[in-house]
């Protein structure tokens, strides 16, 4: 009987081994069906979800007499105006293209400002406008009318007491009482009935208040209100207190000659002549574009040859004063020709050039490097920094390469 019971057993087991393994294979053909009908579906979606398209505004074009920057219409991308010197800007600096195709704000227009429309300010003066009249600010170095002449002192400033500063208030009789009040710009001076309006000068106002800065350069005090002026080199923005940097180089307003290239700097443009080392035993160097020199080949045996700079490379960078630190200004890389291996391990260093204590350089990746400004330069002034870069493959020297970087540090901070 207990023979028995074990053949009942072990038949009950193997049945359901079999009913198991037969759940198993239908389960197995149910994933694949339900996974064959999610790809297919997903095939079929991807299809026909058209793509998003791609938003745009309209083109936009410079403002007559005035100068637009930025060139992308593209969802999120600002447009930025400015008008020449003699015109204001009416209408928004700035615009931005929406997610609807529409640019914010309103179109610009530049306006004639008709006493200095003629720009009568002579060597970087700043012309303003009085009462049917006009005033040149002159740079330090200039004086008289139009800033036409080299001054011994420095310039004079409009005086409070030019008639131009004072206005009579605007009276009138309210109940047997006379009441007068001041144009906008103007406060009252001494009592109603014989007072005067007198200018209120903002600048010292905000100034001596700590209010915010309304100028970011200088502040001009004008009859009613106020004027930002910028310093020779830059003008003024359409938000009427931010100064721009004009590009002379561009403009073709550089005198740079043959040979030579123009560089815009901050206020000015420098000319340039990057001029190879001469040649030294059995180093030469041949110029292969305006900014770089390449060393001749080296004989087989000369060692000194082989570890004089393989490349020199110039680059001029202008920067403001006093720019917070640490800044990265410049980086090196190394590229492998096509079929041979390339370095596997690089070493920078400030080779040359003064002040080197305002710089370091540190690897950025593996076959990068950045020249970094740690301590603020002030300006104007110019620097110079050599960094080489030397490539190394299992562990021996391969070639050095060295860069020379011309730094025209501006007067101003901004």
């Amino acid at each position: 009987q207990s023979c028995l019971s074990r053949q009942q057993l072990l038949a009950a087991i193997r049945q359901m081994q079999q009913l198991l393994k037969g759940q198993e294979t239908h389960f197995s053909e149910g994933l694949r069906t339900m996974r064959s009908r999610l790809s297919s579906l997903h095939s079929t979606l991807a299809k026909a979800a058209p793509e998003a398209p791609t938003v745009s505004c309209p083109a936009l074009q410079a403002p007559m007499d005035g100068r637009k920057f930025g060139t992308k219409y593209l969802a999120e991308h600002e447009v930025h105006f400015t008008c020449n010197p003699g015109f204001q800007l009416l209408g928004s600096s700035t615009r931005m293209c929406q997610a609807n195709g529409t640019w914010t704000g309103q179109e610009p227009r530049c306006e004639e400002i008709s006493e200095c429309s003629s720009s009568p300010c002579q060597n970087g003066g700043t012309c303003l406008e009085g009462l049917n009249q006009f005033k040149c600010l002159c740079p330090q170095q200039w004086t008289g009318a139009t800033c036409q002449q080299r001054a011994q002192t420095a310039p004079p400033t409009w005086s409070v007491d030019d008639p131009a500063f004072s206005r009579q208030p605007r009276c009138a009789q309210v109940a047997q009482t006379q009441q007068c009040s001041c144009d906008p710009g103007f406060h009252m001076r001494g009592m109603a009935a014989n007072g005067l309006c007198q200018d209120l000068n903002e600048c010292e106002v905000f100034q001596r208040d700590g209010g915010p800065r309304l100028c970011i350069h200088s502040c001009i005090n004008i009859p009613g209100s106020f004027r930002c002026s910028c310093p020779s080199g830059y003008v003024l923005l359409g938000d009427g207190k931010s100064c721009e940097d004009i590009d002379e180089c561009s403009l073709s307003q550089d005198n740079c000659t043959g040979g030579s290239t123009c560089i815009n700097t901050g206020g000015g443009f420098q000319c340039v002549t990057p001029r190879c080392p001469p040649a030294a035993g059995n180093v030469s160097y041949v110029k292969t574009s305006p900014f770089q020199c390449e060393r001749n080949p080296c004989p087989m045996e000369s060692r000194a040859c082989h570890h004089a700079p393989k490349t020199i490379s110039f680059h001029y960078l202008p920067l403001p004063s006093k720019l917070l630190t640490p800044t990265p200004l410049f980086r090196m890389a190394t590229a492998a020709a096509p079929g041979r291996p390339g370095p596997d391990s690089l070493r920078f260093g400030i080779a040359g050039g003064k002040s080197r204590g305002h710089f370091v350089v540190q690897r950025s990746d593996r076959h990068t490097g950045e020249l970094i400004l740690v301590q603020s330069l002030q300006g104007p002034q110019t620097i110079q920094v050599d960094v080489d870069m030397s490539e190394y493959l299992d562990r021996v020297f391969q070639a050095k390469h060295v860069s020379k970087i011309t730094l025209f540090v501006s007067a101003y901070e901004f």
